[in-house]
Parts: structure tokens; sequence; C-alpha cells
């Protein structure tokens, strides 16, 4: 450890919390990334002797809506990531220096913990006109970011700008808006897309990484497993619903106020890997399906050019017997139809056996 750098441990115990608190947190942490048993003793060990680790937090073209969502966090709580946790060295939206004073820091911290910090980034670059459409302390962005990047331990890319373009990049792209893989080479990218992505998936991954000084395992397209290894579609409670061929026909009809699915008003849940429904959104309270909106899909590459928000999938046939909601709901309805077929005609022969032994 680094001369003058504290621990998580450390920071937490000299703001008064007790040691049961903190075994308390290390196991619902542990829980509430889906690790094993011995998960909390390592996080335990793991945040008591290992320094944070530094974080510089850049914004490119975004509307800093991953930032709205990150300090919304409930668990762990955002003071906790950023106060205690990590040590942000670097956010430029909420940091209180500004101007010459916060270009000194970044340049400090890239050249104080060269290897050793992360690289956040939240936004994208665009490059026509050699970058020149955001502009970030007098140089283009795209610029900055690759030389933070080139002595950072790892990047995060934060939400659907980063991870894929977004609306930046969505045709026509006058900008030539770009995700963050697409200029910064031979760095490990962890990308948590959504827009925003989940406020408790974003301090999950950094809770991970400051815990085991690894990146988290990642699927083909560099998103985390534990977040972004199911579709919203499986764990949806509407899902018995789309099995049973029972769905929202219109806005506010009778299939709406009952709950039935929103398949066929656009909802991309069979289509969109993410942890809405099971995680959830404002501390696990709702997700927008539960509000009686379809999933846009907006955690997916090219979402905005995709069919748009409310037109209907075309077919989800990949999946098996799900062809689609016309046919689930003819197989609901033909397999009902056939089974009370079923149950008359059996006890239709059950009332003709016994006629005789009731005569007489």
């Amino acid at each position: 450890m680094s001369a003058g750098q504290e621990t998580f441990y450390e920071v937490i115990r000299r703001q008064g919390i007790t040691r049961r608190s903190f075994t308390k947190f290390c196991s619902l942490t542990a829980a509430s990334l889906g690790l094993g048993p011995t998960a909390a003793s390592q996080m335990a060990h793991a945040l008591e002797t290992k320094p944070r680790i530094p974080v510089i937090w850049m914004h490119g073209l975004e509307c800093t809506c991953c930032s709205e969502s990150f300090i919304r966090s409930a668990h762990p709580l955002v003071k906790d990531v950023v106060l205690s946790m990590i040590s942000l060295d670097y956010d430029d939206t909420i940091m209180a220096a500004a101007g010459h004073q916060a270009e000194a820091i970044l340049e400090e911290t890239r050249t104080k913990y060269k290897g050793q910090y992360i690289l956040a980034v939240e936004g994208n670059p665009p490059l026509n006109e050699g970058g020149m459409f955001c502009i970030d302390g007098g140089r283009p962005f795209v610029e900055k970011l690759k030389e933070m990047a080139a002595d950072a331990m790892a990047v995060i890319a934060w939400g659907a700008c980063a991870s894929w373009g977004c609306v930046q990049a969505a045709k026509p792209n006058p900008t030539q808006a770009v995700p963050i893989d697409k200029v910064i080479k031979g760095k490990p990218i962890i990308k948590v897309p959504g827009c925003p992505p989940i406020a408790e998936v974003m301090t999950g991954v950094v809770t991970f990484v400051t815990t085991f000084g690894k990146l988290p395992e990642l699927d083909r397209q560099g998103r985390p497993k534990m977040f972004y290894s199911q579709r919203i579609h499986d764990k949806c409670y509407r899902r018995p619903h789309f099995d049973a061929g029972q769905f929202v026909e219109e806005w506010d009809d009778e299939g709406a106020k009952k709950g039935y699915c929103l398949y066929k008003m656009g909802c991309k849940g069979p289509t969109t890997y993410n942890a809405c429904s099971t995680v959830r959104w404002n501390g696990g309270v709702s997700f927008p399906i539960q509000s009686g909106h379809g999933c846009i899909g907006c955690s997916e590459e090219a979402f905005w050019d995709k069919g748009g928000f409310y037109d209907r999938l075309t077919g989800i046939d990949q999946f098996g017997i799900e062809a689609n909601a016309d046919k689930v709901g003819a197989t609901a309805a033909g397999i009902v139809a056939a089974g009370v077929a079923a149950h008359a005609a059996v006890t239709a022969v059950k009332r003709v056996l016994k006629k005789p032994e009731n005569v007489g």
C-alpha cells in the first residue's frame, strides 16, 4: 500500500462505523452481486487491506443521466462508494475544482497512479472535424480520452452512450460519434449499458473491481455477466401472461389494467439483456414494465435505430416455442379449447357408463 493511501475500512472506522456494520455491509453487498458464500469474507479482507482505487470519471457527449442514476444507488449508498470505497479524484460534474485547477488534478492523478487508476467514461467522443464537436478543457475530448486511457488499469464504459453510441450515434450521426471502444485499444473495457444503467448495477461493478482488484466475468460483448446474463423477459413477472397468450392490445385497455404482457405494445424485454426485472429501479421499488410501459431495449446496441420504441418485434422464434404473440395466444387458446372438449367428452362417457347402474 502506498504511503498516505487509506483503505475503505480505515475510512469508515474513522467515520464511526462499527465492525458489526462493516461485516453486515460486506454480506449484503456480496449477496446483491450474486457471489458465493465465501465472498463476504473475501470482500471484508480486501476492503481492510487494499488501498482505495483512484478513479477518473470523464464526460463526453452525454446527458449526465448515468451520473444521475449513480448518485441514487441504495445499496451500497453512493456516498459510501464515492467517499470511502474509491478515491474519486476527478469528475468535472460533481467536483469543486474547475478550470486549470481541475486539469492539474487530472494530470497529477495520471502521473502519480500510472497503471493503477480506473478510467470511468460517461458519454462518447465525436470524430468529425477532428473531434471539435466536444471540447473539454480547450481540447477535443477524444484526445484527452486516449491519453487518460493509455495509463489506466481498466476502463468502464458507463451507459449506452459510451458502450454503443446511443442517440448521438443514431442515424444520420452528423458528428460521427462512436462508442469508446472504437478509439480505446489495448485496454480492458467493462461495458455497463443502459440509458441510464441501474444505479445498483453501477455501484456493484465498482464494488467488485474495488474488492477483488480485477474485472468481473464479461460476456462476449464486454458486459458483466452478473447483471447482463439474462433477458428481462426471463424474470419478468408478466411472463406467465405471455405464455398464456394474454396481451395488452391498447394502452389502458382491460388487459393493461389486469397487468397482461406488453409484448404487443412494443416491449423489447424478450431481446434485452439487463437486470431490470430482478434488481429493479429506485431502490428496488419498480421498473418500467411494472409501471405499465414496455421495455425499450435501452441496454442493447443501436436501440435508437432498431425499429422504434413502440414497434412490435416481428418475431422471437430464436427462443423456440415463443414464435410470436399471435401464435402463442392461438396455441394457448387451442390448448384451452382442447382441454374443455376433452373434459366434456370424458364427462359424457362417464354419464353413459353410469346410466345402467342407476336403472331400476
